[in-house]
This record gives structure tokens, sequence and C-alpha cells, in this order.
């Protein structure tokens, strides 16, 4: 953490070096050596490997070489021989700076047979690698070896006071502490500061115990038989719906889940199916083709048949105006299906929102604008799209469960168009899969289904040559 750094002032540096075998000790010898003297000038830990990349020796002769180091400190352990080549270097005078020294694993000795310590080269393997031996050793070469590891800061301020009385190390003026920042997961532990969130969620959370939707548990979705309407009204709309509604939200996803292969969004979906494509590209070859023309006039239905009732306009003053404005009744209309060829399916929903709805006020102008445009021609018929979107929009009014802002706000999020697509991408799906179990071969059209027109290309002048190009069809 910053703040052991700024404690043991490593921010400047002082005249005490050391190398340690441990690497988890440097921390309590920084905390001791900045206590006791005038801090650290350089720490290193070389590891407690039974062969490791630098060794006690390399370090010492680097500190001793160092004019602005005074005061080393040593700390070995149980277990190899690096310590004597220190010792052996002090006793031929080639390391002449005092040296404080801890041979750690004294406590070795009380044990009945020979302990293996943490680190893979802490084992004493004869009397000369055991921690007694070095501190011994040590301390007859004129090493500073206190009687205990807790004896250690006091013997290392002794020396230190002894070489500033000396006047080899002279004291600075300790320098002001620089502003660190806190560390940021520090502050945010401690409730000082809190980040902000890149996203927010309301609809679920799985980081308890069992997952949240809309604050309802997983297990209580299954008790309670909410159906997928149900998992839909949690997560789509954050709220339970009557059983009614969640019944609704069922029959859309059932209605639309396919209508046959000859539609674009299916067509799309074979074709690159056959061309061997995985079942995500395939499923989304189908979605890219709804919209306006195909699936996705339910959200432009609901907008235009809504605002039509809302002023209050009549079923034929709102034809009228739609076609003076030169535009499309969206929900209006059928290539196959006719009055006197009616859609089931815009049977099949009329009849359970008659029976089930609190209000159709909606519909019943849908009725009366088709009933306006079946008199021009027969196949102007309220179609699926647009019987779905009339009712979704009665049931967001109606039901209970939403404010008018509400339900006003979700139409305009194109919620709508989120039922076609969910629904049939079901159909779509079953499409890949049929080719698939099928193993259709690739998709090429036929030429006699294609009507070629190319433009007749007449050239004047000498081939290759500079000249007129005349372009007729």
């Amino acid at each position: 953490m910053m703040d052991n750094i700024v404690a043991s002032k490593l921010y400047r540096k002082g005249s005490v070096a050391y190398v340690s075998k441990s690497g988890g000790m440097s921390n309590e010898l920084n905390n001791i050596i900045s206590n006791n003297t005038n801090g650290v000038y350089e720490g290193v830990a070389i590891g407690g490997d039974r062969y490791p990349g630098t060794t006690f020796i390399d370090h010492m002769l680097r500190y001793q070489a160092d004019p602005e180091c005074k005061v080393l400190v040593m700390l070995g352990e149980v277990g190899g021989v690096e310590e004597y080549k220190v010792i052996e270097a002090v006793k031929q005078g080639v390391i002449t700076k005092p040296i404080v020294a801890w041979a750690i694993g004294t406590c070795a000795s009380m044990f009945k047979t020979e302990v293996q310590f943490g680190h893979a080269g802490s084992f004493a393997n004869s009397q000369l690698e055991t921690a007694a031996m070095k501190n011994q050793k040590m301390s007859e070469a004129g090493f500073h070896v206190p009687k205990t590891f807790e004896d250690m800061p006091s013997l290392l301020k002794q020396v230190y006071d002894d070489l500033v009385s000396k006047g080899t190390i002279k004291p600075e003026a300790e320098p002001a502490v620089p502003k660190i920042p806190m560390d940021y997961s520090w502050a945010q532990e401690l409730g000082l500061i809190r980040k902000p969130a890149a996203f927010i969620s309301t609809i679920s959370d799985d980081r308890g115990q069992e997952l949240l939707y809309a604050g309802m548990p997983i297990s209580d979705v299954f008790k309670e038989e909410i159906g997928i309407g149900g998992v839909m009204s949690l997560l789509w709309f954050r709220r339970r719906l009557p059983d009614y509604a969640s019944k609704f939200l069922e029959m859309v996803l059932m209605l639309t889940a396919d209508h046959g292969p000859a539609v674009s969004g299916a067509m799309n979906t074979i074709i690159t199916t056959r061309a061997g494509k995985d079942l995500i590209s395939a499923l989304v070859s189908g979605l890219l083709t709804i919209g306006s023309r195909f699936g996705g006039a339910l959200d432009g239905a609901a907008e235009e048949f809504t605002k039509a009732f809302d002023k209050g306009l009549s079923p034929r003053d709102f034809v009228d105006s739609m076609r003076k404005a030169n535009k499309l009744i969206p929900g209006i209309g059928h290539r196959i299906k006719s009055r006197n060829n009616p859609d089931l399916r815009v049977e099949l929903v009329k009849e359970f929102v008659k029976a089930k709805f609190p209000s159709s006020k909606l519909l019943d102008y849908a009725l009366a604008v088709e009933s306006v445009t079946t008199s021009k021609k027969d196949n102007l018929i309220l179609n699926v799209d647009g019987c779905i979107a009339v009712c979704f929009v009665d049931l967001l009014r109606n039901c209970g469960a939403f404010s008018q802002e509400e339900a006003e706000d979700y139409l305009g999020m194109g919620v709508l168009n989120g039922l076609f697509v969910l629904g049939r991408s079901i159909g779509l799906i079953a499409h890949f899969l049929d080719q698939k179990r099928l193993r259709t071969g690739l998709y090429r059209h036929p030429w006699d289904d294609i009507t070629y027109l190319l433009p007749q290309l007449s050239q004047q002048g000498r081939p290759g040559g500079e000249g007129r190009v005349e372009v007729s069809v």
C-alpha cells in the first residue's frame, strides 16, 4: 500500500542498504530501518530458492563500493552457505562497512528432526547450514548480530548513532512528504469515494445467491408458474402484469412465430443457411429484413391509429388524411388475405381481446377504419401487425399497470416491433434447423425467373480508338 511507502520514507534515500532472502520481510525491514536510522538507501530480496539468480555477496559487494551506502543489513535464513561468502569477504577486508545481520530459523534446534521451512532452500543439510551456526560465525567475524530478531532494531540504531557521532553519516533535514493520492480501492473501501457506474441495470441482478428478475427470485418465477409472458412482463416492463396481459404477450409470440418460407425474412434465413453459414448469421440475415415493408409495421400502426384516435378523427377522416399525405396506413392491407379470405390470426386476436381486455376502444376504431378501406379495395384489411399494435395500445392504456406517460414511453421505445422480432426469431431458427436437417445445398436462383435488361453499347470509330459511346436500352 502507498501508506507503507510513505511511512517507511521510501520517497527519499537514506544511508542503510539491505539484502534479504525473504521478499516478504522487505516491508518489515523497511519499517525497522526507517524507524531507527535515516532510512533505506537500497533494498533487495534475492528469494528463498535453492539456487537464486543473485546471492548475498553480489549485493554486499555493490553496497561496499557505493560511497553513499554507509550501513549494510543482511537477513539470511537456515539452509545454504551463501552467508559464509560474506563472512569470508569481511575476514579478508574486502567488505569493511558495518554489517547488522541475522539468520532466521534459530527455532529449528527445538525440533527433534530437521525442519523444512517455507522456502525451497530453507533446509539445513549440515550443522554449517543451521541458523544458529551462521549467527555464531557472523558474530565471530565482526558482524553486529543481535541475540534475537526482536533485538535487531535497537542494535541497528546503536550502529547508526555511532556512525553519526563519528561524522560518517551526516543527517539531512527531512524533506517535505510528497502528497500522494490515496489508493482508489482503499478510498472506496473506506467509503470516502464512490465509483460512478458505467452502466445501469434495473431489470435483473445476478450478484446474490439467487438470480432476480425485476426483484423476483427465479425460484418464485417457476413456483408461481408465470410463464414466458410473465418473464417478459418482468424484464420488459419491470412489473407483474395481469394474467390476461401475460397470456396476450404469449399469444403474440405464437401468432408471429412463423408465416411460411416465402416471406422475405424466412427466405433470407433459408438462403443464408444453404450457403453453409452458422445459426446466428442465418438468424440475423432474416431479422435484418424486418422493417416498414415486412413485419415492422407494428410501431407505425400504433402511432398512426393512436394519433388519429386521440385527435378525434372519424375513421373516414383518418383515411382521407393519410391519402392526402400520400402515406400508406401501417397495419392495413395484405397481399393474400382479404375481407372474403380473412386472416385467422387476426380473428384469434380480436376474439381474445374482446373476451379478456377491460377496454378495446382503439381496436374498435381500427375495425371501423377497416370498414372504410375495404369498401375501396377488398384486401385493405386490418392485418395481423395492425391488429396486434392497436390491441397492445389498449393493453398499455387500460390494464392499470401503466400511467399514460409510461404507456407512451414504451410505445416510443419500439416495444411493439420487439414483440415481432422475438416471435419471428422462433420461426427463423426453425427454418435454419429445417434446412440443416434436409441437408440442402447452396441455393442458386434459376435464370428463367430473372428478366435480364442489359444496356446495348455501340462504339463509333475503329476498335480501341477514341470515339463516342452510345447507350440504349
